[in-house]
């Protein structure tokens, strides 16, 4: 794949966010990089300073919220169901929907909703542990509805579920990555049918064909395409049928039982960055080609950082990788993508606790949530510079959403908005 055809691509996904009023439409944000380069958010807040308003949620869930013309949805719990909520730009509830009894979380740091949401802005698709997937309208209509465990059988993940869904042009798409039966499906985003199903499965180490990372859009030969990273593969399927175009191995060459990627791949020009190895490798792989890709696309391989959790920020062309978990944790790297080296390392107060939240960069700011609450603010222009340290006193696990001036963050039991005015 040319980078001139990626840059286009990237391009057009500006062009149709930036057209009317901006959007955050899925839980990386309009381009699945983490970041904007528009509007002036808060540096210090706290729920008594700078918090534009607040609501308590009915329930925890681990997703991240989005917007779509300024209404924000998010899933949770309502009164043991799975549910998705809608709130205007001031808090105010709009509607929620219930679609059946949860499956509650079974870690500390995880919930029956730690898929987030995501809309084209005709429906919001959800997708939850239990197995309900559903698309609601705007106004909270359900259009239709399934359950894929009932379908197609639970997950045996060691943990709790938690890749988000990813939307093509016509579909809804699914990964369920673990022990045994792995699939990639594609359903119609209109009726809910089953577009196609593609099997996954490889075998490797113990947990090594677990996955929790969701699946990217990108574009690839002129067509749509989806990037899966599980079984220790890196895959690039088609959105019109799920073939695989290409595959890239070698993620795990000392065959490590546990191995498991949490965190998801990124995008920046025409390489994809691959967090691995629990937070000890990152990999750069050149996109394009056919077949095994393994030996040819592989141009770098870094082994001083990484992240085992939180999915790296793109901002600006430039790589922030967030160590989250471990010795290193609270290291924060900014990475030239096309050689994997380190332009600058800074790094946050260290404590006992770890991130589990992804880092968002917002017009030359990077937000990063601690589990325990608090929420670094950090300068990445150039060099990096501690500027806050703000503490809302609840766990997160949501990525910060900086939109319309105003920063979003959901903890276990609120959802606050801050602003500067």
């Amino acid at each position: 794949m040319k980078i001139s055809s990626w840059i286009t691509f990237l391009g057009a996904l500006c062009a149709l966010t930036l057209s009317a009023e901006p959007n955050w439409p899925h839980w990386r944000g309009p381009i699945d990089q983490g970041s904007t380069e528009s509007g002036t958010f808060p540096t210090s807040f706290s729920p008594g300073s700078n918090c534009v308003w607040k609501v308590m949620l009915p329930g925890k869930g681990c997703s991240t919220p989005i917007i779509w013309a300024k209404q924000i949805f998010l899933t949770c719990p309502v009164n043991g169901e799975d549910a998705l909520l809608a709130y205007d730009w001031l808090g105010k509830p709009l509607w929620q929907i219930t679609l059946g009894p949860e499956r509650s979380g079974k870690n500390a740091h995880g919930s029956g909703s730690n898929p987030s949401p995501a809309t084209d802005g005709k429906a919001i698709f959800v997708f939850f542990k239990s197995g309900h997937f559903a698309a609601i309208d705007l106004s909270g209509k359900v259009l239709w509805q399934t359950d894929l465990v009932a379908r197609y059988g639970r997950d045996n993940l060691y943990w709790d579920f938690g890749s988000s869904p990813v939307l093509t042009e016509q579909d809804v798409v699914i990964t369920r990555l673990h022990h045994g039966d792995s699939y990639v499906a594609a359903f119609d985003k209109k009726t809910g049918n089953l577009h196609w199903k593609v099997a996954r499965n490889y075998e490797t180490p113990i947990e090594g064909d677990h996955s929790y990372a969701s699946p990217l859009l990108m574009r690839e030969n002129q067509a749509d395409a989806l990037l899966v990273l599980g079984g220790e593969r890196l895959t690039a399927h088609s959105a019109a049928d799920g073939h695989i175009l290409w595959s890239c191995s070698n993620f795990n060459p000392d065959a490590k039982k546990n191995w498991v990627p949490v965190a998801s791949p990124v995008i920046a020009g025409e390489i994809v960055i691959v967090p691995y190895g629990r937070g000890v490798a990152l990999h750069g792989i050149k996109l394009g080609g056919s077949g095994d890709i393994t030996k040819t696309h592989r141009v770098w391989l870094c082994q001083n950082t990484g992240s085992f959790v939180s999915t790296p920020a793109v901002y600006r062309g430039r790589v922030y990788v967030l160590q989250d978990h471990g010795p290193q944790r609270g290291i924060l790297d900014c990475i030239d993508p096309s050689n994997g080296k380190t332009i600058w390392r800074g790094a946050f107060p260290k404590t006992g606790a770890e991130y589990y939240a992804s880092p968002t960069v917002a017009n030359g700011k990077l937000y990063a949530a601690r589990e325990d609450g608090v929420v670094f603010v950090a300068n990445v222009e150039n060099k990096f510079e501690l500027l806050a340290e703000n503490d809302l006193g609840e766990p997160i696990v949501a990525s910060p959403v900086p939109i319309e001036n105003r920063l979003l963050i959901r903890t276990d039991k609120t959802l606050f908005s801050f602003g500067t005015n």
